[in-house]
């Protein structure tokens, strides 16, 4: 017998598990995306009965409005697909990054695995490991792949990244919109669509390098897979967003645990899946991380020790008011959210009008979206809030925006038009469409308004590439190390993919008196080694600063309002202005037109101030005084 036979017969329990978790998410994936005329020849004969069995039906009325020869137009899976991927990669390319956490505890490390550099955060300390390694080498290897081979400019690895991220996000999309039309008919699902393509929530997040965008990915695969009864899909991809994602992701389960437990009374089934999926995910993910440590590490468990079980916890990184996150979900999807939190409350007040069926599709209206309201009841009373807090539920808020519109038109048939019309879409669309156009034209001019305002720092870190190349602009040779410095801006720098070889951010003190990263050290197995001066209660390191003088560059926007530690440095002789851009000026700004762009009225209402580059005025003596230390005496 060969190696090879007696390897596979000793791991055959394990490749057959493996085989099996593979093949669920491969057969619907390639399903989603295939186009329609070519779908009937790869489906078997298993998913054709499933599907025979699976009508779209009126999920809260016993009028059969769903039916084959009744159904509403409603886009193809494969439609729906290059829809949602359009719109996902133009949010590659011109979405922000809102969050300095993003950049520091995701994208700076990541280039470090790629790069041999980047900026460690007091997180990946082997002291806390409350970050897991393994989740950026889920990001770092294609993105290394693509550098290697492929291209080399790491402005273009970023961007490969953010599109690679938009076609993930399209995939779960698709495939949640593909279990939401079979559970609550054809009608919701084109509303979800609807609001997932053009909500500004979805394009903030669907390509934001942070594990709760993952965990988006995931529990949205895992509550479409849940609505089609895939039991064990949903339990395994629950496992995969709450260990390799964001351990309170978790919460988007119990639902899911509540159903087979409680309802189908299949215990066996969740403990049985359960202990795979632990069994095939946090195998490789403890080896990995206790690799990068250099000691075991299981960082699911150590985040969650932190935010839960010590003094400090998450509460010192800034707290808001209860109102932050309505605040939030207003801005990011105006009607739909008003209508998600009351998605529930309407359909029981409506009940008795709606006629529902004693037959109710398995599992539960209520219960399906339990998880939105989990979610809320959990962490919006929580003191520290973030707004990537809430990106797990974003498909969710959709879903349950989509079922409260689709019973508010059924609900309007049975008042004043069941005996003239039979089927409620027939005459309720217009209700739908005037709700549509108002959430459409509010989410441009969300999505509008943080382009214009606010795309200034990652134009202004675009430059850089630029000047380096071109001695006109830049009269230092390439292998002169260049430091670009940052002040009260540090939170808005957008990685070191955006700075040429050779050239390294610096951080000048500012008015902020918290933690500022450290780079990596240059060291051997730098992951491992505990570094200096830091902590986990984000008291301020003078270590990180450095005297302005050492600096070349200065990236800074240009407020009235200054002090001694924030000057404007446009005013100082010693500096150029090389490159400019308007930046809004929230402070100074209408409060309702920096939050929506209205043409001509937001640019007249709202206040810009410059984001400026600028250049030491003498930076061309660094390479005098270089040519003369060369100089034979």
């Amino acid at each position: 017998m060969s190696r090879t036979s007696s390897y596979i017969i000793r791991n055959s329990k394990y490749i057959f598990l493996c085989r099996r978790v593979a093949s669920e998410f491969k057969f619907s994936a390639v399903i989603c995306i295939m186009p329609p005329r070519n779908r009937q020849h790869v489906k078997s004969k298993r998913d054709a009965s499933k599907e025979a069995k699976i009508v779209p039906a009126d999920f809260t009325s016993n009028i059969n409005t769903d039916s084959k020869n009744n159904a509403p137009w409603t886009p193809t899976v494969y439609t729906a697909f290059k829809l949602l991927m359009s719109l996902r990669l133009c949010a590659a390319v011109w979405s922000n990054i809102s969050d300095c956490d993003e950049v520091y505890n995701y994208w700076e490390p990541m280039h470090f695995l790629i790069q041999g550099q980047g900026f460690q955060t007091w997180e990946y300390s082997p002291q806390y490991a409350i970050r897991s390694y393994a989740y950026l080498w889920l990001h770092a290897i294609p993105s290394y792949i693509y550098s290697t081979f492929l291209q080399s400019n790491k402005i273009l690895v970023f961007y490969f990244l953010r599109c690679s991220l938009a076609f993930c996000c399209a995939l779960s999309e698709v495939y949640f919109f593909r279990a939401v039309c079979q559970h609550f008919g054809p009608n919701v699902g084109r509303l979800l669509l609807t609001f997932l393509t053009l909500s500004s929530g979805m394009f903030i997040a669907s390509t934001s390098f942070l594990p709760s965008t993952f965990s988006m990915y995931v529990s949205t695969i895992a509550l479409a897979a849940w609505f089609q009864q895939k039991y064990e899909v949903a339990i395994f991809a629950t496992a995969v967003s709450s260990l390799v994602g964001w351990p309170f992701a978790a919460i988007l389960g119990l639902p899911i645990v509540y159903d087979i437990i409680i309802l189908k009374k299949n215990p066996i089934l969740f403990i049985k899946w359960s202990l795979i999926s632990l069994f095939l995910i946090a195998i490789p993910l403890i080896y990995i991380d206790s690799r990068h440590f250099g000691k075991f590490v299981f960082a699911p468990l150590n985040i969650v020790m932190y935010n839960a079980f010590t003094s400090h916890g998450a509460d010192l990184y800034g707290t808001e008011p209860t109102i932050f996150y309505f605040q939030n979900g207003i801005l990011n999807f105006n009607l739909v959210f008003v209508a998600a939190l009351i998605s529930i409350p309407v359909m029981l007040l409506l009940r008795p009008l709606e006629g529902y069926s004693k037959k109710l599709k398995s599992p539960p209206l209520y219960l399906c979206l339990a998880p939105l309201y989990l979610w809320i009841f959990v962490f919006f009373p929580l003191a520290h809030k973030e707004e990537r807090f809430l990106f797990p539920i974003y498909p969710m808020i959709c879903l349950a925006g989509a079922c409260t519109l689709d019973t508010i038109q059924k609900m309007y048939h049975n008042l004043f038009l069941k005996r003239r019309f039979a089927d409620y879409l027939e005459i309720t669309n217009g209700i739908s469409i005037a709700f549509c156009i108002t959430f459409c034209i509010m989410s441009f001019s969300r999505t509008i308004i943080l382009h214009r305002g606010y795309h200034a720092p990652i134009e202004t870190f675009m430059v850089l590439g630029k000047f380096s190349t071109e001695e006109s602009l830049h009269p230092l040779p390439p292998e002169y190390p260049v430091n670009v410095c940052m002040g009260k801006e540090w939170y808005r720098f957008p990685s070191s993919f955006f700075l040429p070889d050779n050239w390294n951010l610096k951080f000048l003190k500012s008015e902020f008196r918290g933690q500022l990263p450290k780079p990596y050290s240059n060291l051997p197995n730098a992951t491992k080694i505990i570094p200096s001066d830091m902590n986990d209660q984000n008291l301020e390191e003078p270590s990180r600063y450095v005297d302005i003088k050492s600096c070349d560059y200065i990236v800074d926007s240009d407020y009235p309002n200054h002090s001694s530690l924030e000057p404007r440095y446009s005013r100082d002789l010693n500096w150029n202005i090389t490159y400019s851009i308007p930046f809004l000026d929230s402070q100074r700004s209408h409060p309702i037109l920096r939050a929506f762009y209205v043409p001509f009225f937001t640019d007249y209402y709202s206040s810009y101030v410059d984001y400026n580059l600028l250049q030491k005025a003498n930076i061309r003596d660094r390479l005098i005084r270089k040519k003369r230390k060369i100089l034979p005496k």
